[in-house]
């Protein structure tokens, strides 16, 4: 295998090759230096970096660098792109900056949502107790007060949607049985807890100072000495085989004979060794102290005493009657599905069913309400029947005096511009009226008595109307207890 001789001519121009490459690729590495120590801390585009080593590629080809002065201007180039590119950079961070300090000012000023979405607990009264544990908006929490106490405030608050509770905190006070002057003929009466004391005028005895203790004399003259002998010699008492007749007790003073009988006797006739059993019922059955008995009187020897009627209680004062609770104190025998309604005298059974409306279906949301579900749209029956159908019950004694407020409806949240009331079918609707008591309530009005026993159906609507369109109907059916007694 031979060499390949160049010519010396071609040697030389090689030489002169070589030199020039050395020279080029000394002057390249120090421009590269140059440049990139003016533009340290600059990032370099691709585009930049292209520039830079741009010549590498004709010094390997043999071809012809690009000039120190088209490099510059190419970098000047890019460096005014970075510049503008930084620019538009740095404004939209002050533009992200400002939206996000505008959109923290208006989180800061949103009202801070509740965590809890109940209505506050509420406490039972002092000498009472509470009933009602939910705590939702709608739910409503009832309030009774122990015997011997009154309740004084809201009897039921409802929770309201804006979490607080409608009324005002009831308490218990002290009933005075003293106030409606119990203790008759005299009498001083003492208040107590659940009760009273009489202290009875002279010649008056008794729970209540009713019953009247008479002292009798019988005077005998014109005795002979030993007609007063045998009189003062005589033994008494005398046994009567009766309860109702007992002997007297006499003494003789002086040749005079003083004769006086036990509290509830007196003596009858002529005889006064006997004494006679005092009627209480038949004599103070309507004196000027009233009757002795709220519902009835029962003659005792001595004295008296006063029954109620079934489902009653006798109160501490011996005289009135105290309606007992049977659904209070689970005297009853009603299911789990079924709702304890107390009345006077008795209670109630009752299974709150929901209406069955053509077009519309309902859901029970509470013992006592139905409300309807959701309508499909062009469903324009199902919008026109009653948005929500409640149900209460009242118990109420006979001949209750009128006009008097029965019942109030009213509304929670308006979303119409109207608000109106009327009263619907029922039985026993001539007894009663509707009328508004503010833009939001109603209330039902009872216009005559009504004789016990009976049991009435009012139905009450509150339309709400949006320029004269109604968008809801609310039905609150309304049944009356009425007792067979005034009390």
């Amino acid at each position: 295998m031979g060499f390949h001789r160049f010519p010396a001519s071609d040697k030389a121009a090689l030489e002169t090759s070589r030199r020039g490459n050395r020279y080029f690729w000394f002057t390249r590495l120090r421009l590269q230096r140059t440049v990139l120590r003016k533009m340290r801390g600059i990032y370099l585009s691709p585009v930049a970096l292209l520039l830079v080593f741009i010549c590498q590629v004709p010094a390997i080809r043999g071809q012809e660098c690009p000039g120190t002065q088209e490099l510059q201007n190419s970098l000047r180039q890019a460096h005014k792109l970075l510049s503008t590119h930084e620019a538009s950079y740095l404004q939209s961070l002050r533009t992200l900056r400002k939206k996000l300090s505008l959109l923290q000012n208006s989180a800061a000023r949103l009202p801070t949502k509740a965590n809890n979405v109940t209505c506050p607990k509420l406490e039972a009264p002092l000498n009472g107790r509470k009933l009602g544990k939910i705590l939702l908006p709608g739910h409503e929490v009832h309030f009774l007060c122990d015997l011997g106490y009154e309740l004084v405030g809201s009897e039921t608050r409802q929770c309201k949607d804006s979490l607080t509770w409608s009324g005002q905190q009831p308490v218990c006070k002290e009933i005075n049985e003293c106030s409606s002057s119990p203790c008759a003929n005299g009498g001083t009466c003492t208040d107590e807890v659940n009760g009273f004391t009489c202290e009875c005028a002279k010649g008056w005895a008794g729970s209540t100072c009713q019953s009247p203790t008479p002292t009798f004399f019988v005077t005998i003259t014109n005795m002979s000495a030993a007609t007063a002998g045998a009189a003062a010699a005589t033994s008494f008492p005398l046994a009567t085989p009766s309860l109702l007749v007992r002997p007297s007790k006499c003494s003789q003073v002086q040749g005079t004979t003083h004769c006086t009988c036990e509290a509830g006797y007196t003596i009858s006739g002529r005889d006064t060794s006997i004494c006679t059993d005092i009627d209480e019922c038949e004599l103070f059955h309507n004196g000027q102290a009233g009757r002795l008995c709220l519902h009835a009187c029962v003659n005792t020897p001595g004295g008296y005493r006063c029954t109620c009627p079934m489902g009653y209680n006798v109160t501490q004062d011996g005289r009135s009657c105290r309606d007992i609770d049977e659904c209070a104190t689970r005297q009853n025998n009603c299911t789990r599905d079924q709702l304890c309604v107390n009345t006077y005298g008795g209670f109630q059974c009752i299974k709150v069913e929901c209406p069955r409306i053509r077009n519309a279906t309902y859901v029970k949301t509470s013992p006592t309400r139905c409300e309807r579900n959701p309508c499909p749209v062009d469903n324009k029956a199902c919008s026109q029947a009653p948005n929500s159908v409640s149900y209460h019950y009242m118990s109420v004694v006979s001949n209750l005096s009128a006009p008097r407020v029965m019942f109030r409806v009213s509304a929670v949240r308006v979303l119409g511009d109207t608000l109106r009331f009327a009263l619907l079918g029922g039985r026993g609707r001539r007894h009663f009226t509707v009328q508004r008591s503010d833009r939001q309530t109603g209330q039902l009005m009872l216009v005559s008595p009504i004789q016990g026993p009976a049991m009435l159906e009012v139905e009450v609507e509150m339309s709400e109307l949006e320029r004269r369109v109604q968008i809801g109907r609310y039905i609150t059916k309304i049944t009356l207890f009425v007792s067979q007694y005034e009390f």
